[in-house]
């Protein structure tokens, strides 16, 4: 086990950047910026030993900062927050107090605003590699950040395990009550390059969440059966999707609240790769990258529709703004958990 961290790749609003490799014995490796908290890089081997990286992204951490990726909101590899995915109309109230947020997706708040978790350059906690390769970052989210009140302060730890999985663990406090529901917006393509609709998924729940056009939750509860979000079993996705929409949708995991277990699973034939996603939060965000739209990414490639699939774990979406839904509220003296995990095979 091992971790390198690179010198210091640029300066971002006057903080250094730089890119931790975390490596395992069996030819895995991660690599990991303070900027964004970005998983830039997921290298594995394939079923014939060939090196694959199996998540979007760019080679250069630079370009992460350039304004037409920006513009684009895709997030690749970045954690979201202070608030993932919508809040609808930018507004919600708490404690009889109507807070407005800023609003980066008219008329609606997504993944955090202007400038969310995915812009900030993260502080370096620590580096280890005995007896895992781990790399712990924090930030501080200043009351009115966004719109949101409270200084949230947050920590993230990635620990690369010998078994082949990648623990994430987030942990966050408030000086007072705020919304909090953050997630690791991860692009996977288990074939590196193409498109994901030859790729098997399957996710285990039986629920999925009802929204309105653009997207944001309405608070119904649907049943899976007998539409095609039901991924209860294993399913190729060309085969049952709908290719003008792709899948954006919001899932309820089959487990208890909290508890830990299987939110999904995806592989490919033709790499032989399997990734395995667990997490301790009740639902996952299942996206296939309808919407990006990206130049000059990794190998100098263009990445276009469907080219990676995304598996957000995380509270139920706008969970703010709905009463049944369970809270998302973070008040002081309590501690934000949520822990997720990425973990590969072959198939």
């Amino acid at each position: 086990m091992s971790i390198v961290q690179s010198p210091v790749l640029f300066q971002h609003q006057n903080e250094d950047v730089y890119l931790f490799t975390l490596k395992n014995s069996n030819g895995l490796e991660v690599s990991i910026s303070n900027f964004g908290a970005i998983i830039q890089s997921f290298i594995v081997p394939d079923s014939i030993g060939k090196q694959r990286d199996i998540v979007l992204g760019f080679d250069q951490m630079e370009h992460y900062i350039d304004q037409s990726y920006l513009e684009s909101n895709s997030y690749l590899g970045a954690i979201v927050g202070r608030y993932a995915n919508r809040i609808s109309n930018s507004v919600f109230e708490l404690d009889s107090q109507l807070y407005k947020l800023s609003s980066n997706h008219p008329p609606h708040q997504l993944h955090g605003g202007y400038e969310g978790f995915d812009r900030k350059v993260w502080k370096l906690e620590s580096i280890s590699s005995i007896p895992d390769a781990r790399l712990v970052l924090s930030y501080l989210s200043k009351d009115g950040e966004e719109g949101f009140p409270g200084n949230l302060r947050v920590q993230v730890s990635f620990k690369l395990k010998d078994n082949n999985e990648l623990l994430m663990q987030t942990e966050a406090s408030t000086d007072k009550a705020t919304p909090v529901n953050l997630t690791h917006h991860d692009y996977f393509n288990l074939n590196g390059t193409g498109t994901i609709e030859d790729h098997f998924a399957e996710i285990p729940a039986s629920f999925y969440l009802g929204q309105h056009s653009d997207l944001v939750p309405n608070g119904e509860i649907l049943a899976v059966e007998n539409t095609f979000y039901d991924f209860r079993g294993v399913k190729q996705i060309s085969k049952v999707w709908d290719p003008e929409k792709g899948y954006d949708q919001s899932f309820i995991l089959d487990k208890e609240y909290g508890e830990w277990g299987k939110a999904a699973m995806a592989y490919s034939e033709s790499s032989g790769i399997k990734l395995e996603v667990f997490t301790d939060e009740p639902t996952v965000q299942f996206y296939t990258g309808k919407h990006l739209n990206n130049t000059g990414v990794k190998g100098r490639a263009n990445y276009s529709p469907y080219c990676g699939l995304c598996f957000e774990t995380q509270h139920h979406t706008n969970a703010v703004n709905i009463p049944n839904f369970p809270s998302t509220i973070l008040r002081p003296g309590e501690i934000y958990r949520s822990r997720t995990s990425y973990k590969i095979s072959l198939y």
